[in-house]
């Protein structure tokens, strides 16, 4: 394979996986894990598997239709893409805040200064990346580096922790707690909403598209999973040894707590630049993403697509701003999103067999299957969850 085809794959890759990993992932994880223990392995084990039958799905049906996922939605029926783009849209923006928010206390704890300073900071450097000439190039090696510091750095602090291994394994086959709310929030913290085709669509306007390109395509969407999974996976052995040694989390910022008590000052130091690296490759994805979604709406947004994207940035900073970010919105960022993945999800089944969108392309039956167990079982859980989520007043 050529070392640019390779870049490209390997680009997308990291932006599906660093658009997940964002400040709703760093505290999603340690939060479940404090209420589950070991068991959250099972969420954990379960969500890689709901994650792989999704972007394999998604990402191949983009690729072979050679069409953004609205396009392909508006196919199926007129004005759905409409509709999910604004589902998509939305979903960003209430991410994008918590990403900004994240950034802002990332700066805080290497540096010292206000949150609202940092998320400015942070604000410019995501809108730089887009004002350079070369913006994918630069965005995909961003993402690459960022990614890469944030699992060194996760890892040091999952070993320092000592977390219970066997009794890890043991859970993760075997839980004696099961959250279906947690699941729900996994999924869709990891694959729903605009990260399900963050890498699809950067894949696309990199110009790796049609029948032939099928096996790069799924190269790419298995590497995404392994490196947010990864990640994943790690953070929870970190947040698993704080909390089996009786740590309590602070509920403000529980990755905080486990980073410092698993590695003291260092450690403490560790998690503000993985914060700021994971919030920051979050807004990029985010924004990126969103906007993608938008563009073939409007030929003035087309035009302006790098514009378009500086003021989603710039929007996402103010209202942090002036509203603040609780986490109860990050882990509720993730629910929604993981409401919103059924509908995205079973509109692309649907078009897989429309050959005005695929042509001759016939999509593996146990893809079907996969795809279509999986918009059962999430619709039904994000059912209970929305239920559960208004009962709770989250």
């Amino acid at each position: 394979m050529k070392e640019g085809k390779f870049s490209i794959l390997l680009g997308a890759a990291f932006l599906m996986a660093t658009s997940a990993i964002g400040p709703g992932f760093l505290t999603q994880t340690p939060f479940f894990t404090e209420s589950l223990a070991a068991s959250f392995g099972f969420v954990i084990l379960i969500s890689i598997i709901l994650d792989i039958g999704v972007q394999l799905n998604v990402w191949r049906i983009i690729a072979v239709s050679e069409k953004r996922a609205q396009d392909i939605a508006n196919m199926v029926v007129p004005g759905l893409g409409v509709f999910i783009s604004i589902l998509i849209v939305i979903g960003g923006l209430v991410f994008n805040i918590g990403n900004i928010a994240g950034a802002g206390l990332g700066f805080n704890v290497l540096f010292g200064i206000s949150p609202l300073w940092g998320a400015a900071i942070a604000a410019v450097i995501a809108i730089a990346v887009f004002l350079v000439k070369e913006a994918g190039k630069v965005m995909d090696r961003f993402a690459q580096i960022m990614g890469f510091l944030m699992i060194v750095l996760t890892i040091y602090v999952a070993f320092s922790s000592n977390p219970p291994y066997g009794q890890a394994a043991a859970q993760a086959i075997m839980p004696v707690k099961l959250d279906l709310v947690a699941i729900v929030t996994l999924v869709g913290g990891t694959v729903g909403g605009y990260i399900t085709f963050a890498g699809g669509h950067r894949l696309l306007d990199a110009g790796l598209k049609g029948k032939e390109a099928l096996p790069s395509v799924n190269r790419s969407a298995i590497m995404g999973i392994s490196v947010a999974s990864l990640m994943r996976i790690f953070l929870f052995l970190a947040a698993l040894g704080a909390v089996s040694q009786g740590v309590a989390l602070d509920p403000s910022n529980p990755s905080a707590t486990v980073f410092k008590s698993a590695a003291g000052i260092l450690g403490y130091k560790f998690f503000g630049i993985v914060l700021l690296a994971a919030a920051i490759t979050s807004v990029i994805g985010s924004a990126y993403t969103s906007v993608s979604f938008i563009k073939t709406f409007s030929k003035k947004v087309n035009r302006n697509e790098k514009a378009t994207i500086v003021g989603f940035i710039a929007v996402s900073t103010v209202i942090f701003m002036l509203v603040g970010n609780p986490v109860k919105l990050l882990v509720f960022a993730g629910a929604l999103n993981g409401m919103i993945l059924p509908i995205t999800l079973a509109v692309m089944l649907v078009a897989v067999y429309k050959k005005s969108i695929v042509g001759t392309y016939k999509h593996p039956a146990w893809l079907t299957a996969f795809g279509g167990a999986i918009v059962i079982v999430m619709g039904c859980m994000a059912v209970y969850t929305l239920i559960n989520l208004i009962q709770n007043g989250i």
